[in-house]
């Protein structure tokens, strides 16, 4: 937790640490750091290994019911015109009773809410914390910032409401929000690793991921131009994007030398992008200073495959194949205990 929570703090002088931050803003509901690591974890497991299977359970037992589109066109003619392969879980929904098909509506229902005014809430505190009070107006008092949020939270529910009605499909929505985490993923690594990024290049690559996003979905098509398949959008979105970060970042003035400073007495990042620093900080600690993000993409990867063989050896232990189910639960406890050991040894050095 103090790692995430100091590194927006420190990186991003003046912002709320949850304000940037939904991973950060979690965390701190815990009592102390060992909850929150915990909750953390479990989360991990419960979202990627456990929950996934009613879901896939359910979308397998609509593919008996109902093998092809023009079997849900027969079940229900009154919905034929928007009958498509994302029908089969609501589908599925009409076999329940009354009482828990009520249960299943309201629980979606507020999943929806759930998920709409967190985004909202995160969406607004960029806007306000990282771009109002930062650049345009840093004297701005807290009655202000909460009126830039409130219109903040309108405007951006506006233009959510307009991408909701031009989308076709689920995975429409998906392949947008893919789309446009791919063309920000890149700086949001490199940026432990080169000290030369700054709060205009990931603002950059914010918007113009999310800009070249919604041209190649809504509008290239629309101009007569040749569609352009997925995985050639998703290429031109990471090029575009970089290109667009990496010369912002060359025309823009560095974080300031104090602040990256504290930045590598909190965080001690390493490697030669941060050589710069990292040499004048270590001549003058007395603990350790070494190199903390191998050990941190080691945690990375022993996490994956933990979560991956326990995503994939629940779906053995259900489907009956009991040699593979306790081949890779055996994997997944594995790394789990290696990960919990490296995690304590990383967190030790703090």
């Amino acid at each position: 937790m103090p790692i995430i929570v100091q590194w927006w703090s420190v990186w991003y002088p003046g912002s709320e640490p949850g304000g940037g931050s939904y991973t950060a803003q979690r965390m701190l509901a815990a009592k102390d750091e060992n909850n929150a690591l915990g909750a953390v974890f479990l989360f991990n497991a419960a979202h990627y290994a456990l929950r996934p299977w009613p879901w896939i359970i359910v979308a397998l037992c609509s593919l008996i019911v109902y093998p092809n589109l023009d079997a849900l066109r027969e079940a229900f003619p009154h919905a034929a015109a928007i009958v498509g392969h994302d029908m089969g879980y609501p589908a599925m929904l009409t076999f329940l009773p009354a009482g828990l098909l009520g249960l299943v509506v309201a629980s979606l229902i507020a999943a929806y809410m759930s998920t709409i005014s967190t985004h909202l809430n995160w969406g607004a505190s960029y806007v306000v914390h990282d771009v109002y009070h930062r650049f345009i107006r840093p004297k701005s008092d807290e009655k202000e910032l909460v009126l830039v949020g409130r219109i903040a939270t309108v405007a951006l529910m506006i233009m959510a409401g307009f991408l909701a009605l031009n989308m076709q499909t689920a995975r429409h929505n998906f392949d947008l929000m893919l789309s446009v985490g791919a063309g920000t993923g890149l700086i949001f690594i490199l940026r432990w690793f080169w000290w030369r990024i700054n709060a205009f290049s990931e603002l950059t690559a914010m918007v113009v991921s999310f800009l070249v996003t919604v041209y190649f979905g809504f509008i290239h098509v629309r101009l007569g131009c040749a569609p352009v398949n997925g995985d050639l959008q998703l290429t031109l979105t990471v090029a575009i994007t970089t290109a667009a970060w990496m010369l912002v970042t060359l025309i823009t003035a560095p974080t300031p030398e104090e602040t990256l400073r504290n930045f590598c007495r909190l965080i001690r990042p390493g490697g030669p992008g941060w050589k710069r620093f990292t040499t004048e900080m270590s001549e003058a600690a007395t603990g350790d200073t070494a190199w903390q993000v191998p050990q941190g993409i080691l945690c990375m990867l022993l996490g994956c495959v933990s979560i991956y063989a326990a995503l994939f050896a629940t779906g053995y232990w259900l489907y009956g194949r009991y040699a593979l189910a306790s081949f890779l639960t055996a994997v997944a406890v594995g790394a789990g205990v290696v990960l919990a050991r490296q995690w304590r040894v990383l967190i030790a050095r703090f």
